[in-house]
């Protein structure tokens, strides 16, 4: 039975592409290697991407940014991925990719780690309540 979660077929994609990348790199590099290789894949798979965007943080009622974040991906203008290379995800990193998830007003998100044997990957979703 399919399930139907927001931008599936989006994440489905991301995801493959990710497992790939594992497949063929394995664990052991660095953020930034699987960042260029999951890039080639998600262009493969013809996804639409923004890679390392800032984003202005906002503070309250104050009407300058108070500084800058940077997500590794923007796919489709609707999933935020972020990648890491770490043994295992903790979770500051989940903390992490729910605030970017609000600083780009995003629902969906990715939250995929490279670093361990197997490939793990964490489904985000943020309600616009």
């Amino acid at each position: 039975m399919k399930s139907n979660l927001k931008y599936q077929d989006i994440t489905e994609k991301i995801i493959g592409a990710s497992f790939e990348v594992h497949k063929f790199l394995g664990n052991g590099f660095q953020e930034v290697i699987y960042q260029r290789a999951l890039a080639y894949e998600f262009e493969k798979a013809e996804l639409t991407f923004e890679r390392e965007i800032d984003q202005q943080i906002y503070y309250r009622d104050l009407e300058y940014p108070i500084g800058t974040r940077r997500a590794d991906f923007v796919v489709d203008q609707k999933v935020l991925v972020e990648i890491k290379a770490v043994t295992e995800l903790k979770n500051v990193h989940m903390a992490q990719a729910l605030n970017y998830l609000k600083a780009y007003k995003l629902e969906v998100g990715l939250l995929i780690n490279f670093g361990s044997k197997s490939l793990e990957f964490k489904r985000l979703v943020l309600s616009k309540k």
